[in-house]
């Protein structure tokens, strides 16, 4: 069936779409300033303008739409049965773009952490934002570590605690 709006008409209708301060990337701003992370929106500078650019990190998030960035697997990401070589097309052209960006990126130095809406339901919001403060925690670390030749620890082993001593709490 051929799709009953003009590519004038179907560009008008897709210009009212946001792409700024949507609801997913709204919950995961909230989260992320509620636990004292500060950031930059849509920084225009850095390649891909993410949604959210952490320069102390060096991370660029992007808060993705199932739908818009073609989420395989993902219940939200089903094409319309109308105009598919279209939609097909579009969201091909979203994808390819996106791995270049990412790509540019981290030839860049960045890191790239990716939140796609799905994510963030009442159910997995918490854990999916615990697992993004990891990986900034982690980004830090391979940043900021010591430059000293006795610093052995590889980054992906957990760093000891330093108040913890070798005997347990309430040992004498």
């Amino acid at each position: 069936m051929p799709d009953p709006l003009t590519p004038e008409q179907r560009h008008r209708c897709m210009s009212h779409i946001r792409s700024r301060n949507t609801k997913p990337e709204l919950k995961v701003r909230q989260w992320l300033w509620q636990h004292g992370y500060h950031y930059r929106l849509n920084v225009g500078s850095v390649p891909g303008k993410p949604d959210i650019v952490m320069r102390r990190y060096r991370t660029a998030i992007f808060v993705n739409g199932c739908f818009w960035h073609g989420h395989d697997g993902c219940p939200k990401f089903r094409l319309p049965q109308t105009n598919v070589d279209f939609w097909q097309t579009k969201i091909n052209r979203n994808r390819e773009r996106d791995q270049r960006n990412y790509q540019i990126l981290n030839k860049n130095g960045w890191q790239v952490i990716v939140v796609w809406e799905c994510q963030l339901t009442p159910a997995l919001i918490e854990q999916t934002m615990r697992l993004v403060e990891l990986r900034l925690n982690q980004n830090f670390l391979s940043i900021y570590k010591p430059k000293s030749k006795n610093y052995t620890t590889p980054s992906d082993e957990p760093l000891p605690m330093a108040a913890e001593s070798e005997s347990k709490y309430g040992d004498s």
